[in-house]
């Protein structure tokens, strides 16, 4: 078993004993049922003992409500362990989802929040039924033992039946295993398209594409639903044999019980007995039945959640890496390759320049040239194919990502802001940063302006992704984030792509003097941008194309369009 699950589960091994311990002295109990009830049919019936009925009853009394104490007791001590496993595990596969490697392959949303819901079914696995299953399975040789002592051979009646019910159970186990995959496929998939859609509803309306997710859902559903049944179906089986045996037994024993009590070997109580406790060697096998029902589906969960935990994660690949804190600025790209997953061809190809600590260069080019793709690299999104990208003459890959990325104001072309107020999409939990800094980046931003006439200002909540903002209010947003904290590296990807051109001047004339002794690299399509730059790199088709200043890049491309 892996780390992720045995270490959360060995830390609450005492509740677990506890539960052990519980579920055996129930057991106990039940036997004293069976031997109370055979006394009073034996002894107390046929003397009219009521002095001993009322001592035996008084006895039963305390057991009983032992019974019910350790079955409270029983209950909340697997429900802690159980929300401590959950809390536990869950902890470790959200980190694990934020580790991921982003160049082993993309994820589907909804395939990855359906697999963190199957948390729940190893959970439940570990629960009450599990362990009682387990701890019963001793005290059938008990019961057996105290049915041979009362009945005689009567015990060969559940000992006949203890086989078959096992027998059943097994036979059905290749196809629940496959059954249990099969769902748990299905129903990832119908997670899926149900999160995309929710995810993206504003565009699913407005491109009309309900129709076509429609019969993703319809698909999705009907395989599931198949899966499911077909898996019900088949548990079923081996569940009702279980519960047909019980009913076997008990009529059995009581059968062949009224031969021996005409032989006088056998009491009228003993006979009642015997059945009681009949019922009992045969119950745990039922249990058995629906919990090998259920191990199929909780280790075909296991599988899948094991499967994205063994993923490498990103950053260092032994030790938490080297820390970040005395960045200064200093880029190199040295001879960088790079394909993004399950791409045909190179994104970048042979890619090589350098930025000096504090000096600001501009990324231009053509749609695909790999303008992002420089921007992706820079700030540890992905690793390089083949080659270097530097930092200060150090390979990024050895610092860790989390502090890289506190040194980089990163604003991306996706602007996605995230469910919360606006102080915390700006702030994004860092607690080193005061209300001045927050509102002198939003400022610089030109966020202020709106924020500032909102009723509640920066404790509006946002909807999902920002749902209800403007794009240029997002995007003003996402620039406050990216300034914040004054980082010694900024990467901007088009970020006037949402604004007009008054808004864009004015932007301009507040940045110019922010980006003072920081590095930036800046990707745009704008002209009017590269004023705030020293140096444009000219890409296309992922190569390097030309390098120098403003002027000479625009000399340069005049030259050679008018040949």
């Amino acid at each position: 078993m892996a780390e992720w699950l045995s270490g959360p589960l060995l830390a609450n091994k005492r509740l677990y004993l506890k539960v052990c311990v519980a579920a055996a002295m129930i057991n106990f109990f039940a036997l004293v049922i069976a031997l109370f009830t055979m006394t009073v049919y034996d002894r107390v019936v046929p003397n009219n003992a009521f002095d001993s009925l009322i001592g035996l009853t008084i006895g039963l009394f305390f057991v009983l409500v032992f019974d019910f104490a350790l079955k409270l007791l029983r209950s909340y001590f697997v429900d802690v362990a159980g929300a401590r496993v959950d809390r536990d595990v869950g902890r470790a596969i959200f980190q694990r989802i934020l580790d991921l490697r982003l160049d082993q392959g993309r994820h589907s949303t909804g395939g990855l929040a359906g697999l963190v819901r199957e948390i729940e079914t190893l959970r439940d696995f570990f629960t009450s039924a599990t362990l009682t299953t387990l701890v019963d399975l001793p005290f059938i040789i008990v019961t057996l033992s105290v049915i041979a002592m009362i009945g005689g051979w009567l015990v060969m009646v559940p000992l006949f039946l203890i086989p078959l019910v096992i027998f059943a159970a097994l036979l059905t186990q290749p196809v629940m295993g496959r059954l249990a995959s099969q769902t748990l496929g299905q129903a990832l998939g119908k997670q899926a398209v149900l999160v995309e859609t929710i995810g993206s509803l504003e565009t699913v309306k407005s491109a009309n594409a309900g129709q076509m997710l429609g019969k993703r859902w319809e698909e999705a559903m009907k395989g599931h639903a198949e899966a499911s049944l077909s898996q019900r179906l088949t548990s079923n089986v081996s569940i009702n044999i279980a519960t047909s045996a019980q009913t076997m037994a008990y009529t059995g024993i009581v059968v062949f019980g009224v031969f021996q009590i005409a032989d006088q070997s056998l009491t009228m109580g003993g006979l009642i007995a015997c059945s009681i406790l009949a019922g009992r060697a045969v119950s745990p096998l039922g249990a058995i039945a629906s919990l090998l029902t259920r191990i199929n589906a909780a280790r075909t969960a296991y599988q899948q959640i094991d499967q994205l935990m063994t993923q490498p994660k990103e950053g260092p690949e032994t030790g938490a890496g080297l820390s970040a804190k005395s960045v200064e600025g200093g880029i190199e790209f040295r001879d960088v390759d790079f394909r993004y997953p399950g791409a045909p061809e190179l994104a970048l190809s042979g890619v090589s320049f350098k930025i000096a600590r504090g000096e600001h260069i501009a990324l231009i080019g053509p749609i695909g040239s790999g303008k992002s793709t420089i921007a992706k690299l820079l700030i540890g999104l992905y690793p390089p194919t083949s080659g270097l990208v530097l930092l200060d003459g150090t390979d990024i890959r050895q610092f860790s990502p989390r502090e890289l990325r506190a040194k980089v104001g990163a604003l991306l072309q996706d602007n996605v802001l995230l469910t919360g107020t606006i102080r915390e999409n700006i702030l994004l939990g860092r607690d080193d940063v005061d209300d001045e800094e927050m509102i002198r980046a939003s400022s610089l931003a030109m966020a202020h302006e709106f924020i500032a006439q909102m009723p509640n200002g920066y404790e509006v909540k946002l909807a999902d992704r920002g749902e209800g903002l403007s794009g240029g209010q997002r995007q003003a947003i996402a620039m406050s984030r990216a300034l914040v904290g004054r980082p010694p590296i900024l990467v901007f990807d088009e970020p006037t792509s949402a604004v007009d051109s008054n808004t864009e001047s004015r932007l301009l004339t507040n940045l110019r003097k922010e980006f003072e002794g920081r590095t930036l690299v800046l990707i745009t399509h704008r002209p009017s941008m590269l004023a705030l730059v020293d140096r444009v790199i000219l890409l296309s088709r992922g190569r390097l194309v030309m390098n120098g200043t403003p002027e000479e890049i625009s000399a340069k491309v005049t030259n050679i369009a008018e040949r």
